[in-house]
This record gives C-alpha cells, sequence and structure tokens, in this order.
C-alpha cells in the first residue's frame, strides 16, 4: 500500500470510530424504544428462535448487557460496534470491486452517515445483525471473484447463515447469487462447482438452530413471517411511503448520489460486468420485492437495510469512478462534498427531537410512541400505586406495553402479558400464585375495558391515571386498574393465529 493510501485509509478508520462514538453517546441517553425492549427480555431468555424473528438481536443484546449492564447503553453497544467490522467489509467490497481505496473510503464512510447505518445500528432491532451481515456477504462474494478459489463460497455460506440468524429477508440473497452467476458467463462455472453447494450447506449449518426451534413450535415463525408475501387485498397507498422514507434514512445526499451510481452501473458503466451486475442484483431483487409488498401492507424504512452496503459503494462509484459531464460532475462533487455534514446533523437533529421534542415546539411527532421518552417516571407512579393497592402482578395488553413495564419497573416485579402467549414460549411461566390475588392492569385510557378484562375479572377498579410525557407534550395516559376475583384461568393460552 503506498503511502497516500495507507493516510487514506487511517483517515477513513477514523472518521468511521468518530461516528461510532458519537452514536454511544446518544445511546447511553435516549431512552430505548419498546421493540428494544422486548428484545431485551428475549436476550434474557436465550433461544434459537423466537415468534417474531431469529436470535442474532437477542445474542447481540446479550453480550452487550454483560459487559454494559442492564441500561440503554448495554442494550445497544455491540449493535454500535459492529458498525467497525460492516465498515471493514463494505471498504474491502468496493476496493475488490472497483479497484481503488478512493472509492473504498467513500463508500464506507457515506455508509455510516446515512441514517440507516447510524440509527440503524443505535436503536437495536433485527435489521441492525441483518446489515452488518449483509456487508460480508458481499465481501465475501467480491473475494469469490477476485480470488476465483472455491473455499471462499464457504465464506460466502457463513456470511449468509449470520444474515438469516438475523432475518428471514436474507432469503432474497439466495436469488442474488443465482442471478449473478447466471448473468456473468465467466462464473457460471460455479453452478456445477460442489464449493457452491457447500456454501448453502455451511449457511444451512448456521441456521439450523431457527429451523430446530421452529420445528419444536409448529413452525409459527415461519409461517408468521413469510405469510406477509401474500397479497389478498391491495392498499397502494403504502407504495408512496417507499420514496420519501428511503430519501430521509439515506439522506438526500447520499440517496442523489446512489441513484446516480445504480443509473451508470445500469448503463453498464463505471466497473467491470461482474461488479455491476452484483451491485445491481444485491440491490434491485430486495427492493422489487419490498415494493410489491407495499401493494398491500406497509414497508417500514428499516427494512431496506440490506440493499445499503450496495447502495453506498454505488454512490461511492457515482463520487469517484464515474467521469460525468461537467454539470453532472458539480452535482456529484457537491454531494460528496456535504454528505458527511448533512449525515451528521440529521443524526444529530433526530437525537435532540426524540428525547426533547424541541425541533417541533414540543408538538408531537412519529418518534414519540416508540421511544421510552418519560417512562421512567411513568413507571415511578405506577410501582408506587401497585404497592400502595397491594398488587402481586403487573398486566399489559401488548408486548410493547408489557416489555417497557418489565424493564422500567424494579427488576423483580412481575409483569405479564396474560395474551399473545406464543411471544413469551422461551420465558419461564409466570408464579401462579402471583396471578391468583389483586392484579393491576396497564393500558391507555380507553372508553370502556378490553374484553379480556371484562371476560376475566369479576372485579374492576380504577386506581389511577398516569401521563406519559416529553416536556410538556401528553404522549399516553395510562390507566390503571385493579382486577380480581378471576372467572376463568388469567392466562390465555389460545393459540397464535398463525396455528388456528
Amino acid at each position: 500500500m503506498t503511502a497516500p493510501d495507507a493516510r487514506l485509509a487511517r483517515n477513513t478508520a477514523l472518521t468511521v470510530a468518530a461516528l461510532v462514538l458519537l452514536r454511544l453517546v446518544g445511546a447511553a441517553f435516549t431512552p430505548i424504544t419498546f421493540d428494544e425492549a422486548y428484545y431485551w427480555l428475549w436476550a434474557k431468555n436465550l433461544a434459537g428462535g423466537y415468534y417474531d424473528h431469529p436470535p442474532a438481536v437477542a445474542l447481540i443484546i446479550r453480550l452487550g448487557i454483560m459487559i454494559a449492564g442492564d441500561n440503554e447503553l448495554g442494550i445497544r453497544l455491540i449493535s454500535i460496534l459492529l458498525a467497525l467490522p460492516m465498515s471493514y467489509a463494505v471498504y474491502r467490497a468496493a476496493d475488490i470491486l472497483f479497484g481503488g481505496k478512493r472509492v473504498a473510503a467513500t463508500s464506507a464512510i457515506l455508509l455510516n452517515v446515512t441514517l440507516m447505518a447510524a440509527v440503524g445500528t443505535l436503536i437495536v432491532t433485527p435489521d441492525s445483525p441483518l446489515l452488518v451481515a449483509s456487508s460480508f456477504v458481499l465481501l465475501a462474494l467480491a473475494k469469490v471473484l477476485e480470488s476465483g478459489r472455491g473455499v471462499w463460497w464457504l465464506a460466502v455460506g457463513v456470511a449468509v447463515g449470520l444474515a438469516l440468524l438475523s432475518k428471514y429477508t436474507a432469503l432474497f440473497f439466495g436469488p442474488v447469487i443465482l442471478i449473478w452467476l447466471v448473468s456473468v458467463p465467466k462464473l457460471r462455472r460455479w453452478l456445477l462447482s460442489p464449493w457452491l453447494y457447500l456454501g448453502g450447506l455451511a449457511a444451512l449449518a448456521v441456521f439450523s438452530p431457527v429451523i430446530v426451534w421452529n420445528a419444536d413450535h409448529h413452525w409459527v415463525s415461519f409461517i408468521k413471517q413469510l405469510g406477509r408475501s401474500q397479497i389478498d387485498h391491495f392498499t397502494p397507498g403504502f407504495i408512496a411511503e417507499l420514496i420519501p422514507t428511503q430519501i430521509a434514512f439515506a439522506t438526500p445526499l447520499v440517496f442523489t448520489l446512489g441513484v446516480m451510481g445504480l443509473y451508470a452501473l445500469t448503463r453498464r458503466e463505471g466497473g467491470a460486468l461482474a461488479s455491476r451486475v452484483l451491485i445491481g442484483a444485491m440491490f434491485w431483487v430486495i427492493v422489487i420485492y419490498f415494493a410489491w409488498h407495499s401493494l398491500h401492507a406497509r414497508v417500514e424504512a428499516n427494512w431496506f437495510a440490506p440493499v445499503y452496503p450496495a447502495f453506498a459503494i454505488a454512490a461511492a462509484v457515482a463520487a469517484d469512478v464515474m467521469r460525468w459531464e461537467a454539470a453532472t460532475r458539480r452535482l456529484a462533487t457537491f454531494c460528496l462534498r456535504w454528505a458527511s455534514p448533512v449525515g451528521i446533523l440529521m443524526f444529530a437533529a433526530l437525537l435532540v427531537q426524540a428525547n426533547t421534542g424541541l425541533l417541533t415546539g414540543y408538538r408531537r411527532d412519529a418518534t414519540v410512541r416508540s421511544i421510552g421518552v418519560g417512562w421512567p417516571a411513568l413507571a415511578a407512579d405506577i410501582e408506587a400505586t401497585r404497592a400502595r393497592v397491594g398488587a402481586s402482578c403487573v398486566l399489559a395488553p401488548d408486548y410493547g406495553t408489557a416489555s417497557w413495564l418489565a424493564f422500567y419497573l424494579p427488576k423483580d416485579t412481575c409483569v405479564v402479558q396474560p395474551t399473545q402467549r406464543i411471544r413469551w414460549v422461551n420465558m419461564p411461566e409466570p408464579d401462579p400464585a402471583k396471578l391468583s390475588g389483586k392484579l393491576l392492569w396497564v393500558d391507555e385510557v380507553r372508553a370502556s375495558p378490553q374484553p379480556y378484562v371484562s371476560d376475566t375479572f369479576g372485579k374492576i377498579e380504577r386506581v389511577g391515571e398516569f401521563k406519559r410525557m416529553r416536556g410538556p407534550l401528553v404522549i399516553e395516559t395510562y390507566a390503571l386498574d385493579l382486577v380480581e376475583q378471576a372467572k376463568r384461568p388469567v392466562l390465555d393460552n389460545s393459540p397464535p393465529p398463525e396455528l388456528q
């Protein structure tokens, strides 16, 4: 490596490290989301699978809380630190595919300044380890191309297996690889090579705990997630959300560069055939599926995480490889120059808004319901009420409320979601003695009790109402009902909809 290349690599590493440090600071003071609280409970009860997703998110949270404790930073620690190997994988993949340290450095930095990488690793969801694993799938395929050695298919298999341990979206890597091999003549020989199929077996072996768990639980997770692909009605309004949300998650300038890069690669410019097809397949297969999915259901912005390593490399190709005409070159240069400052500013603004509401004048926005601002004070009021009325257990109507209660109430408090018991199948059943006396039902204020409450308990008494606040904004008002004299079992062990 030449001295300029070494300096560029060092500066890139320092930049990525600084961005990771910024996320760690943000993670320490931003309250957890209800999904993070839910996955934290998974981490306390590790298993080969869960009703909603494979187990990777639970594993990385478990490791983080072992290091930093049961707090916001502990839950998020490993997810954020995984941005370091993710950046290395994207850097090396771009270097191999498009032949230069400049495009490699730009790829790594552009990926890290997107909100997908910044927020997507700070807020821990299954998309966080999927984003990292997707980067290594891309790197392993690039090594197959560069080396021509079949042993690299084992690395591809392991990377795909880890992606599958993160989220079932990784199943799309199968069509991606097939399209790549069929579309590039010199790669078709791998279709007859045992190494390709050994890689498939490696992926299956890594993924096998999820298969075993599903086999023991009537395939419920597979049925739940794979059943989403079925279209039984059309709601075309959802597709209108896709582009605006991805412009925000990519940040506008990185999005512009990415679109320019994909356009150039589609026009057979910017790199060799194998490199162009690999980037295109990694991006378009998943994007086309989610565009189709949005015809009947909402597609969350973070679901596009696995395409972002390829998208960042396409953006770097637009910035550093393509020879544009003068006006287009100026646009690319402008986007590259300001992409990092704009991305960092957007990330900082999002943290300020989520924690304070300041940027919207303390009015409601999309973050207030999912991020647990106000929960520490609310939990203190709930615990004081529970102690005052002598309730032995706290009940909640949904997994989000139950998870927040479990995290913010004293850690030995009995907290139960009595319905949807499939969500808690990996966890110890609550002590029957704690469900036999006075119980505290915690739910948002409603005009009438939920059917579960009125059908299950003979006595229902309102004992308090408390607000969850973000500054002067009332996010939700929770009603606390003392319930007793159960007319039937407190736990509703009905099978989930997927098994009915």
